[in-house]
């Protein structure tokens, strides 16, 4: 796990590499790599590929980065894991390729050479990559299909910069004035959706892409993977040639787990109380040969009460004979941190302060590597939108037939319930007819009709206007039948990508801790998938039950409350600094701003 950044000076008057420039660019993910770093410009000055590592497989000098091919062809800025390089390499083998060291890194270097781009759907695990090919005087960018590890690029006047933060992109001088559909997105869902950045000038490489730049320009990119797709073609699957369910997600986990443990340090991982990271322990014993390091937040906040999950993790972690550690946590921990983790948060979030903690604490017991259990929500069906957001389009869809007649409802009923409830049940008649209105109903922060409160009025307008949102909610779901289909497609695609992977990833890199998560992952997905369109798909019940965490009767039996941070209790003491408004709402907005001030 890594920084990683590339530079391109491709229009003819653009200006060569500084290399003094690109080492402080670098420098600002010094947090992302601690472990080493690196840089390669190329003769001519035109290109530049920088790393910062975190070194966790291939830990000698071998593996350091940016590495070139022994042809010098092709040289690699590569950040992430892929967790069967071992098979891609034998393969490569057997096809007369030789290697000169024990990394992941060289085996996409060797692949690349091999096939090009179309190398990309082999690779299993997470990864953001830049390759300078010297043959063909191009620059290919390439993020993993899931949205696990993120990219950033900017075109500055001819010359194209990439790297793993906005933050370090606006260090180069890119200008960093707001992409209003950045800061829509932000404040109407709590976090900034891909492709857009809160700067214009900055671009999210979408994931499942590639990107290619030479001499005539910056391309387009291009889809190697989709998600949508990946369900309309499982709901063809023959459900009657399926094997048994629990036996389908039994196969498919463990294989996830068994990757997901490749590493030359020792893995953790994060357990709670649920039946996710649960499951995963049941596995991920079996898969290392000391115990398992597990580690559990507890909120003071929550001790005693049905959010406190640390007794049952701790109950877990016995069962299991992991080696256990519990953090407790409370608001003067995230008074004290705030301002640094307001830093390290690359792009404006209302999440992640979990993560942040925990890998706080995971570093402080000397662990680079971590397991969570994120993503098994989205695929088992676990947050109530799975029941609610199509019982509430149901009851609503026949006021679709009544062209106005939403709009009018909230314009008249808006400002009373906002001072009673939360001002989403006005909008229940123009936001509830449609699933995937109905999802945005209950996945919004604010409403685009309350936009005009926290943003400029013509910023706001113009922003809702360009991210288009309830179109592309439906294009997420195009072609999909089942309403469980559909809504995993959005919260796979908008909440989990934009937010949680998002999250993890700057949450766990400010601590220099890789999150690994084997509940996202391609390959297990395409396992799954006929079995997850189908009629009778697993349940969370069905995921714990297919492993030995089916025997923790503790975790079976407990009410699902949902991974919860006491985050209105935290900001409740300190709701003056965030311009009035309390709860998460005041706390997006100092966010915000915090954002305009960095």
């Amino acid at each position: 796990m890594c920084g990683i950044a590339g530079i391109f000076s491709y229009g003819s008057d653009a200006p060569r590499v500084s290399r003094a420039e690109f080492l402080r660019l670098r420098d600002t993910m010094a947090a992302r790599g601690p472990d080493g770093a690196g840089e390669w410009i190329g003769e001519d000055g035109a290109v530049g590929l920088a790393h910062r590592r975190l070194a966790i497989i291939d830990l000698s000098p071998g593996g350091a980065q940016p590495m070139e091919t022994a042809r010098g062809t092709s040289v690699i800025s590569f950040n992430g894991e892929i967790y069967n390089y071992k098979e891609l390499r034998a393969e490569l083998e057997q096809k007369g390729e030789t290697f000169r060291t024990q990394s992941d890194t060289e085996v996409i270097l060797t692949l690349y050479e091999r096939e090009g781009v179309d190398m990309l759907p082999k690779l299993r695990g997470m990864f953001t990559i830049i390759i300078w090919d010297k043959r063909r005087r191009g620059m290919l960018i390439a993020r993993d299909p899931l949205g696990i590890k993120p990219i950033y690029y900017a075109d500055r006047n001819g010359t194209l910069l990439a790297a793993s933060q906005v933050k370090t992109l606006l260090a180069g001088g890119i200008d960093a004035a707001l992409d209003p559909a950045g800061c829509v997105s932000f404040f109407v869902l709590g976090y900034v959706a891909e492709p857009s950045t809160i700067r214009k000038s900055v671009r999210a490489l979408p994931a499942g892409h590639s990107l290619w730049i030479d001499a005539s320009g910056v391309g387009t990119p291009r889809a190697f993977y989709c998600l949508r797709q990946q369900l309309c073609d499982a709901q063809q699957a023959d459900q009657r040639q399926l094997a048994p369910i629990r036996e389908v997600v039994g196969r498919a986990l463990r294989s996830s787990v068994r990757a997901h443990m490749v590493a030359d340090v020792p893995v953790g991982l994060f357990l709670s109380a649920g039946l996710d990271s649960t499951s995963l322990a049941s596995l991920a014993k079996d898969c290392t040969d000391r115990p398992l390091r597990t580690l559990t937040v507890g909120f003071q906040e929550y001790r005693g009460t049905e959010h406190d999950e640390v007794p049952v993790a701790e109950e877990v972690a016995h069962a299991f004979r992991t080696d256990h550690t519990t953090l407790w946590v409370e608001g003067r921990h995230f008074l004290e941190d705030r301002d640094r983790l307001l830093q390290a948060m690359d792009q404006p979030t209302i999440d992640g302060m979990n993560v942040y903690f925990v890998s706080k604490a995971a570093r402080q017991l000397g662990l680079k590597v971590a397991l969570c259990g994120l993503g098994g929500d989205e695929l088992f069906a676990g947050y109530p939108s799975y029941s609610q957001v199509p019982r509430i389009a149901r009851i609503l869809r026949p006021f679709h037939l009544l062209p106005g007649f939403g709009r009018a409802v909230r314009a008249a009923s808006s400002g009373i319930i906002g001072r009673i409830t939360s001002p989403k049940y006005a909008g229940l008649f123009e936001y509830g007819t449609s699933l995937e209105d109905a999802y945005l109903l209950r996945r919004a922060l604010y409403m685009p009709w309350e936009l005009p409160e926290v943003l400029d009025a013509d910023l706001a307008r113009e922003g809702w206007q360009a991210l288009d949102l309830p179109a592309r909610l439906r294009q997420t779901t195009a072609g999909l039948r089942g309403d469980r289909t559909r809504v995993a497609a959005l919260e796979m695609t908008w909440y989990m990508r934009n937010q949680l992977l998002r999250d993890a990833d700057w949450a766990g890199m400010a601590h220099s801790i890789e999150i690994r998560t084997p509940l996202v992952d391609a390959r297990m997905l395409g396992e799954l998938a006929p079995a997850l369109a189908g009629p009778a798909a697993p349940s969370k019940l069905t995921m714990a039950q297919s492993t030995p965490a089916g025997q923790i009767g503790a975790v079976v039996a407990r009410r699902k409350t949902g991974f919860t941070v006491p985050t209105r209790q935290w900001l409740a003491d300190f709701d003056g600094q965030y311009s009035g408004d309390r709860g998460l709402r005041g706390w997006a907005k100092f966010v915000f701003q915090s954002h305009l001030r960095a």
